[in-house]
């Protein structure tokens, strides 16, 4: 890809106030249609709201409608199961929070919690006796796409598309500045109520476990490690004194709430990590992907304008381009990731089902492959590289993570945020990618036979 021409610029006195009169007849235009007040997301070439949607939930809601699907609607559970069913979501990924942090929550507490499954593209959201199954899906160009469904025996059961509504929670600093999905662990009071007072955090792999799971039930074991999950606030006047100890290594619920409304008994501690580490994940590769196509819109009308060459890229936008695709690479390589100080282990089949999925290598080594004693996965490299959304990276930015995720592998690029990983990570994960993803990765074998016929 060419990212410069041989084009001679201009002299810097009139470039400079070319440059000024583009960007300013850029933000004039963009005002004009749009309002300031508007998100980013919400103009060209984003426009989200304006935009189909071609997520798992939208082709399901297609085939509905076409006849070619049915969901079987149960009287304990409504239409959770058949719509698990339908998008091939287990349920040993059920993750149980008892904090007021739906809009159903006047239906949630500590004794009735809401249930969430999730698979490596859609989430759902299951409250007892509710109105809805509240769900988010994955648009490999939007990003996270909110759908409900109703809760009452139908003909024809219909998603409902939400965009503003929810985009008030799922669309800020919290969820990269784009439309996301967002863990996030409170100090709840004894009916649910999250205190406030007392702080939130937003929970992904860098989080430490002291941090995690406040208002969640987690079952599993952690040895020594504490986190905030299974309790709630006694003195509301100093919510961080929860305590810890009450939560640790929970194996069974049964004394919090009736299992009855529920798929499983099970809160797993493992599928917590894998969503918390994944939410995040969906959420760079979103930025990424609205990063550069912003910028090569921006760039475009600047060219034209200019008179340049349409494919020019200027220091300015390669810089856009590289700031993202930084930020996605560092997180992708689990550079911030919060060690393990005690092996984990969760209660239900989740662990062992996510593992064995693959892709694997001819020595059966996957990117998925768990590893829960120091870290979260024994190859320090998200899955969701396998994913469609980064597939649909706009070609400058993908080419950008993937070229200096090749450096890093090779070690080539030493810098200090890699430092992380072991001569033996760094090759095991470029043979999992070289076997599983060779289309993907296609410009390593090049730069590795030129690294080769450089060293003596």
């Amino acid at each position: 890809m060419r990212f410069y021409s041989n084009r001679r610029p201009p002299s810097l006195p009139h470039r400079t106030r070319v440059l000024s009169l583009v960007l300013l007849g850029v933000i004039m235009v963009s005002c004009s249609l749009t309002g300031w007040a508007e998100d980013p997301f919400e103009r060209p070439p984003i426009s989200y709201t304006e935009t189909e949607s071609h997520d798992p939930i939208a082709e399901l809601r297609r085939q509905l409608e076409q006849g070619d699907q049915t969901l079987a609607y149960d009287p304990r559970l409504g239409y959770l199961p058949a719509l698990l069913k339908a998008l091939d979501i287990e349920a040993d990924s059920q993750m149980l929070v008892f904090s007021k942090t739906s809009f159903q929550q006047r239906r949630i507490a500590p004794d009735r919690p809401r249930a969430l499954y999730f698979n490596d593209t859609v989430y759902v959201g299951y409250v007892k006796g509710g109105d809805v199954l509240e769900i988010s899906a994955v648009d490999p160009q939007l990003g996270a796409v909110f759908y409900s469904l109703e809760q009452r025996e139908q003909p024809h059961p219909a998603f409902v598309r939400h965009t503003h509504e929810c985009l008030q929670c799922h669309a800020s600093s919290l969820t990269d500045s784009v439309p996301g999905h967002l863990v996030r662990s409170v100090y709840p009071d004894s009916d649910g109520f999250p205190l406030y007072r007392g702080g939130t955090f937003r929970t992904d792999h860098s989080s430490p476990l002291a941090e995690r799971w406040g208002g969640w039930y987690v079952t599993g074991t952690h040895g020594a490690q504490r986190h905030m999950g299974n309790v709630t606030v006694v003195d509301k006047d100093e919510p961080e004194q929860l305590d810890r100890e009450a939560g640790a290594n929970v194996q069974e619920l049964g004394k919090r709430f009736s299992h009855a409304s529920y798929l499983t008994s099970h809160s797993d501690i493992v599928a917590l990590m894998a969503l918390e580490h994944q939410t995040r994940m969906h959420n760079l590769i979103t930025s990424a992907n609205y990063t550069a196509r912003r910028a090569l819109f921006d760039q475009r009308v600047i060219n034209r304008m200019l008179e340049q060459p349409e494919d020019q890229h200027s220091p300015s936008t390669l810089r856009r381009v590289a700031k993202a695709g930084d930020r996605l690479l560092k997180y992708m390589l689990f550079c911030d990731e919060a060690p393990l100080t005690d092996p984990i282990a969760g209660t239900s089949s989740f662990a062992q089902r996510f593992s064995s999925q693959g892709p694997q290598d001819a020595q059966g080594r996957s990117l998925r492959q768990l590893d829960l004693k120091k870290r979260l996965f024994k190859y320090p490299c998200s899955y969701l590289i396998e994913s469609e959304a980064f597939a649909a990276l706009p070609p400058i930015m993908k080419d950008y993570v993937i070229d200096r995720l090749g450096k890093v592998l090779t070690g080539e690029d030493a810098s200090e945020d890699f430092a992380h990983l072991t001569d033996e990570d760094r090759q095991a994960i470029r043979e999992i990618l070289t076997a599983t993803r060779p289309k993907l990765v296609a410009g390593w074998t090049v730069a590795e036979k030129e690294l080769k016929a450089r060293v003596p």
